[in-house]
């Protein structure tokens, strides 16, 4: 099969499209033939050299995929060959084929094309895990997302606006806070121009958020445990700005505040099949209502890697980049 090989850590140029070995699958995994998968920022930070693949995970790039099952393991029972499904991976995704445990597999919501299946898996996982299983994020609270208009940004306005939730959302320009406006989000903030802190107290009669889910890191730190109300919730996803800080130790005693922060690729294989279950029963009503739908940026052939990791990293995109294998 074809796979995108990091053939040095590098920049984007790095990634290139060869003839690899077929994935084997053990008995409780299937074999996917890829039809789409989807960018994570993570996959610029594996090609840079900077975040290897868990042991034993495939060394190609990509998070998440959807394609049809065209191998099933032994010990497996819900799938079967010919299958339309899309999968949480540990990577493998910018490949013809790959191996994933059963667990990790869900059906393609009605409604969603094959291809664009493909964007859901890692956001609604990691919003899901994170916002909602670990932060408790409830209806009637508020939530500030930050990088809205991002593939987890999206997302996480749509699911947490269906849930009952007031969501507020910082970005970068006009056109990607438009965007975030209509998919639901109630309070806009052009971080360029206006004080997010300033923002969230005005709009909340000076109490906070109850949830935020940052990746910016160190230089939101202690702005987020500012924009937070008594018994907040911050979550960090990743620290893009930075990873060391001074905080105020008082401001998390005053106001009861829990720190928490996660990803999903060296989780247990029990642990993500835990949470893809929690998914498909929580989140997959949601998409198949329409009340949740995949925002994808712009479609790309597996052997232009390359060129979609520029796209990503200039982050002029809205919401996700797909290959399309």
């Amino acid at each position: 099969m074809k796979a995108v090989v990091i053939t040095t850590p590098g920049g984007p140029e790095v990634l290139q499209l060869q003839e690899v070995e077929d994935p084997q699958i053990n008995e409780d995994e299937v074999l996917i033939k890829v039809e789409a998968t989807a960018l994570n920022r993570a996959d610029t930070i594996q090609r840079q050299g900077r975040y290897p693949p868990p042991k034993g995970a495939s060394p190609y790039p990509g998070l998440e995929c959807s394609g049809t099952i065209e191998a099933v393991g032994k010990n497996v029972s819900r799938w079967k060959i010919g299958d339309q499904v899309c999968a949480l991976l540990s990577g493998g995704g910018y490949a013809e084929k790959v191996a994933v445990p059963a667990g990790q597999v869900l059906p393609v919501p009605q409604g969603v094309s094959l291809k664009d299946a493909a964007s859901l898996p890692e956001v609604a996982c990691t919003v899901w895990s994170t916002v909602f299983m670990m932060s408790r994020l409830s209806a009637g609270e508020t939530f500030l997302v930050h990088g809205g208009s991002s593939g987890i940004g999206t997302f996480a306005i749509q699911i947490a606006k269906h849930q009952g939730v007031k969501v507020f959302v910082t970005a970068g320009s006009e056109e990607k806070l438009a965007v975030c406006k209509d998919l639901g989000a109630d309070v806009c903030i052009n971080y360029k121009t206006e004080d997010f802190v300033a923002r969230v107290k005005e709009e909340t009669g000076g109490k906070g958020v109850d949830v935020i889910l940052d990746s910016v890191g160190a230089p939101y730190f202690q702005k987020n445990v500012d924009s937070l109300n008594i018994d907040g919730r911050l979550f960090l996803l990743g620290f893009m700005g930075g990873a060391v800080t001074q905080v105020n130790l008082g401001s998390l005693f005053a106001k009861r505040i829990t720190v928490q922060a996660a990803g999903l690729r060296t989780r247990t294989l029990e642990n993500k099949a835990e949470i893809v279950s929690e998914v498909e029963r929580n989140v997959w009503p949601a998409i198949v209502a329409g009340k949740v739908k995949p925002v994808v940026f712009k479609y790309l052939p597996l052997s232009e890697a390359a060129e979609s990791h520029r796209l990503m990293e200039t982050s002029q995109h809205i919401g996700k980049i797909l290959l399309v294998a």
